[in-house]
């Protein structure tokens, strides 16, 4: 066999991977595609001709993004964690991160004072929270972002593993390109397709993204005023409760077990106060919030801190399905308004396993009879906790989290 021919067999048995003339027959496949399927649709959401044209421009599919199962392939291999927000809990909250976040969130805070407070008084939604989310998201739309949001949500679209929803986003953003919020060279995204300084993905640009300097569009690529307004539109309208902080991080005692843990087991905060747990400055949880509903958070189970959070933290997890997420956000505006330090207790060496390991736990766990939310290869609260069941019910301290020890006996 040529070296020619070997090459070519080891390209076709790479799962995703596909030689440069299957390439080209694939990109002819996925322009027939834009026309008979994408096209359809755009027209009847009002698209017009001339802007699907010129949205799509040179375009063609970009064979870097994560997650792509070319026809005739099927997805396959270890599932490696690609967003920092679902790998190891001590490296999100890295020091550069942190302490940028909340530097650049002071400036950011005094620039941006006269937003910030009308966007307050219009939702509710305390400035600080609306900095955290801003700074997490584009690094206060100082990071650059130079993908073309038609390439991307192309390309997932049309061969991606959730191909339907990204195809719904390609829908929307020629919507967006229709209505002319951003000329089309500031039409740019990450890799995932979300879009300007606050990252929204299309369909929730649609939905959240407003007018916040008067200029009658919502810019959110290039107006600080507008990116401010949206945030705190979007947080008010998936349930911002105005008066209520995010979260207190806690001493949980040994008495207290990390299963009880998620967004399904709140109990009144001065009940969680009356089991021993207490906030780890010292200072009582305020009177105002003793009768709300409070939630454990144990986002590392028994190797991190902890914390009782409020319905306001599962608003901010709604922006970002990811416990570190919220917890960064709430963190960081504190920091910003408060002057707070680092949390008390540190982040142990967990986390960093590949999902397809998770999966396999979860897996086992499920044939247990628990429930941990499926098994997609995430360390969400019902994972932990039934992994803290699962010890709980061998006679072992609960951790709640998983761990590489626990490979061999989750299988």
């Amino acid at each position: 066999m040529s070296l020619r021919a070997i090459l070519l067999c080891l390209l076709i048995a790479l799962p995703g991977v596909a030689p440069a003339q299957d390439r080209r027959a694939v990109e002819r496949q996925f322009q027939g595609w834009l026309e008979q399927s994408v096209w359809p649709r755009a027209k009847s959401k009002g698209v017009s001709r001339q802007i699907f044209d010129g949205a799509f421009k040179g375009v063609t599919l970009n064979w870097d993004l994560p997650d792509l199962v070319p026809p005739g392939s099927k997805p396959g291999g270890p599932r490696q964690q690609r967003q920092a927000e679902f790998g190891s809990p001590g490296k999100y909250f890295n020091r550069g991160s942190v302490d940028g976040a909340t530097r650049v969130g002071r400036q950011m805070a005094k620039r941006h004072a006269a937003a910030l407070a009308a966007t307050e008084r219009a939702t509710g939604v305390p400035g600080r929270i609306i900095l955290g989310i801003w700074g997490r998201e584009s690094g206060y739309g100082q990071v650059p972002i130079r993908n073309n949001v038609f390439e991307v949500l192309g390309t997932k679209g049309f061969m991606s593993t959730r191909a339907a929803y990204f195809t719904d986003e390609l829908i929307a953003a020629l919507q967006i390109a229709q209505a002319g919020h951003a000329p089309e060279s500031a039409m740019k995204s990450s890799w995932a397709g979300a879009l300007g300084q606050p990252q929204f993905m299309p369909s929730n640009f649609l939905k959240y993204a407003v007018d916040g300097d008067g200029d009658r569009r919502a810019d959110i690529w290039r107006s600080e005023a507008d990116t401010i307004a949206s945030i705190g539109n979007y947080l008010a309208r998936h349930g911002w409760q105005t008066g209520r902080d995010w979260g207190f991080e806690v001493d949980v005692p040994a008495s207290v077990s990390c299963t009880l843990e998620g967004p399904d087991q709140g109990k009144p905060i001065r009940a969680w106060a009356a089991m021993g747990i207490t906030r780890v400055n010292g200072k009582a949880f305020p009177a105002s919030e003793l009768g709300g509903q409070g939630f454990l958070l144990m986002p590392a189970g028994r190797n991190g801190p902890a914390f009782v959070v409020t319905p306001n933290f599962y608003v901010l997890k709604d922006y970002n399905m990811s416990d570190l997420y919220a917890l960064f956000v709430g963190h960081v505006g504190d920091r910003i308004q408060y002057g707070m330090g680092d949390f008390q207790r540190g982040w142990g060496q967990v986390g960093g396993l590949l999902r397809s390991d998770v999966a396999v736990m979860q897996r086992a766990l499920e044939r247990m009879g628990h429930d941990v939310g499926g098994a997609d290869g995430l360390p969400g609260f019902k994972t932990r906790r039934s992994i803290g069941r699962w010890q709980e019910a061998k006679g072992q301290p609960a951790t709640c989290f998983p761990e590489a020890g626990m490979k061999s006996a989750l299988r």
